[in-house]
């Protein structure tokens, strides 16, 4: 799939508001400093499409950006951000639990993990989640340029040992490098072939 054109929709606050689409819908979810916003900018070819911040937590609504007038790209608030007071971390679960649950046009949601670290307990959970809601969901290890090659390597080969504890057959994974483009061009087929497949 080429990318002819990406522009910002709109920000929701919370579910209600998210804006009524027959668009098919591919949302990108992770960890506070997992990498997103340059992730989406990576695939979208567009350096300030998703702010990217040194800050952990930036994301706080719902982002929907338009890809090709054909689909919508979702940009999620992170989870496991330390910093917020613990109502909002519940108010951001729950809108964005919402969402995932609920958006009848949702087609797909990217985990991502930081490929720099050993298995969290964080994404193990939200992934265990996303199973039991029986949310379609693919992997994307992200910030593979940030290590050796062989850590990057141990760390996707612990996190499917654990994930198959409770994961019977392992889901779609992607190994990405937003600077250096790795895993674009796999993820962007993944979502055309999504797309044709509906069509």
């Amino acid at each position: 799939m080429q990318i002819q054109s990406a522009t910002f929709e709109t920000s929701s606050p919370d579910f209600e508001t998210c804006p009524e689409s027959d668009l098919q819908e591919f949302a990108f979810i992770g960890r506070s400093n997992v990498g997103k916003s340059s992730l989406i900018n990576s695939l979208t070819n567009k350096k300030d499409l998703a702010v990217v911040s040194n800050t952990p937590g930036r994301t706080k609504l719902i982002n929907f950006f338009l890809i090709n007038n054909k689909w919508s790209l979702v940009d999620l608030p992170g989870y496991g951000y330390a910093k917020a007071a613990k109502s909002d971390r519940d108010k951001f679960n729950e809108f964005v639990s919402n969402y995932l649950v609920e958006r009848e046009n949702l087609s797909c949601v990217f985990a991502l993990i930081d490929s720099r670290h050993k298995p969290q307990k964080l994404d193990l959970e939200f992934i265990s989640w996303l199973l039991d809601y029986k949310i379609p969901f693919v992997i994307v290890f992200t910030k593979s340029d940030k290590s050796s090659k062989g850590a990057v390597e141990k760390n996707i080969e612990l996190f499917t040992e654990a994930l198959s504890e409770f994961c019977t057959g392992l889901p779609r994974m992607f190994t990405t490098s937003s600077k250096k483009g790795l895993g674009r061009k796999e993820i962007l087929n993944f979502i055309g072939e999504a797309i044709a497949s509906r069509t």
